[in-house]
């Protein structure tokens, strides 16, 4: 595997873009940054530069330029022990998880680009089909360096960037997919974070052990480019803290000015949580809260309300590096009695007509607990994930449906 993966490193790295004579093309040679060569002798596989096509910080036009993207697939298996009318129930689901192709690069000297496409859609489970190809647009972004260009030396940090973006609010979801811990995010996380991409401005910055986030996204829904300013606005501002060299504390809160129904399924949330890592072992504790809104803001009766939630997670490396262990318990509730739903895999990808009876998988109060073991294959690259969990919600009509799922996932990035 690391033979294979290093020949096609090297192939990847030693792309060469030549030209005759003194031209823009010239400065385009891979084989220098800052007039030394990309590729020297790694000590390991996850020491090789994975899409690093051209990296020069000298070059006026084009300081670097990266080859992004993911496969991630994923197995897993459901069985509801107990529906809304006491029944069992037991389904396995594969998927491909998610496959994505795209670049970014730094230009100009103060500019940066992000670009990169969905290549499949995997609606097995639901009766559809599995489809490979290009299907629409994951994030398409450009930035600039504030702190370079106004020459902001007391900042660490300032950037602005505009486009089409994954959004994030609460720990796992700032959390990239290539990086979480758990084959899936919880409930309550997936609930604030949701999976459209919005179009918007954001600006990040940091100085010292302080950064922050203030963003604005249009509410209009595109699902292949960047929306438009048609409707309305949403709002975001973070804030976060380095305490020391092991904790972390950082708060979001997002207000929603638009319809709930089409965009974030709330009118405001705010997520607060602290995150401890020490040699070994690490935890992680998040708190949210939030508003769901009522019917005169286009949501559903009895999926209105307050809802809240807090998650909390653990992890200790068994051995460094390589195998982890880990540990995660999740309780959400709201007020009304559809205020809070199960995530979308796998207990809800369970088919209610002549099966399983769960309401959709909403409710007003929710307990699940996860537990698992993560391999790495290749550090920063791939890894094997496993967990089991069990599901607990007690649905609109006061019955609890419990629930077991097995996952497997593989998660392969650069």
């Amino acid at each position: 595997m690391e033979k294979l993966v290093k020949i096609l490193c090297s192939v990847i790295a030693s792309t060469q873009i030549t030209n005759a004579g003194e031209s823009f093309f010239d400065h385009l040679s891979p084989f220098e940054a800052d007039n030394q060569p990309i590729l020297e002798t790694p000590e390991s596989v996850s020491d090789l530069p994975f899409g690093t096509l051209y990296k020069n910080d000298e070059n006026p036009y084009v300081q670097q330029l990266n080859l992004i993207g993911r496969i991630h697939y994923q197995v897993g298996g459901t069985s509801i022990i107990n529906d809304e009318n006491g029944d069992d129930f037991y389904e396995t689901v594969e998927e491909y998880r998610r496959a994505r192709i795209g670049f970014t690069s730094k230009f100009l000297q103060y500019f940066d680009i992000k670009a990169n496409i969905n290549l499949v859609v995997d609606d097995r489970s639901g009766g559809g089909d599995l489809d490979f190809g290009y299907q629409n647009f994951d994030e398409l972004l450009i930035g600039v360096d504030l702190k370079k260009l106004a020459g902001l030396d007391s900042f660490d940090k300032l950037h602005l960037n505009y486009g089409r973006r994954k959004f994030s609010i609460s720990q796992e979801a700032d959390s990239s997919s290539n990086s979480i811990d758990t084959v899936e995010r919880t409930a309550i996380s997936n609930k604030v974070f949701g999976s459209f991409r919005p179009a918007g401005a954001k600006l990040t910055g940091k100085r010292g052990p302080l950064d922050f986030i203030a963003a604005v996204y249009t509410t209009e829904i595109d699902n292949e480019f960047i929306a438009g300013w048609g409707d309305s606005a949403a709002f975001q501002t973070a804030a976060g803290y380095q305490l020391n060299d092991e904790l972390y504390i950082h708060g979001d809160i997002v207000y929603n000015r638009g319809d709930i129904v089409d965009t974030w399924q709330y009118k405001w949330a705010t997520s607060v949580y602290a995150k401890y890592d020490k040699d070994n072992w690490g935890a992680v504790a998040d708190f949210i809260y939030g508003d769901n809104g009522d019917e005169s803001d286009g949501q559903a009766v009895g999926e209105g309300g307050n809802f809240w939630g807090v998650s909390l997670t653990s992890h200790y490396w068994i051995q460094p590096k390589r195998l982890q262990a880990i540990l995660r318990y999740q309780y959400q509730g709201s007020e009304e009695e559809a205020g809070i739903q199960l995530g979308s895999r796998y207990v809800r990808d369970l088919p209610e007509t002549e099966s399983a009876q769960i309401s959709d998988g909403l409710g007003d109060q929710h307990h699940s607990i996860y537990a698992g073991l993560n391999y790495t294959l290749i550090e920063n690259h791939a890894r094997i994930l496993a967990g089991v969990e069990y599901d607990n919600i007690s649905t609109p009509n006061g019955q609890n449906v419990e629930a077991f799922t097995w996952a497997i996932a593989f998660r392969s990035f650069f």
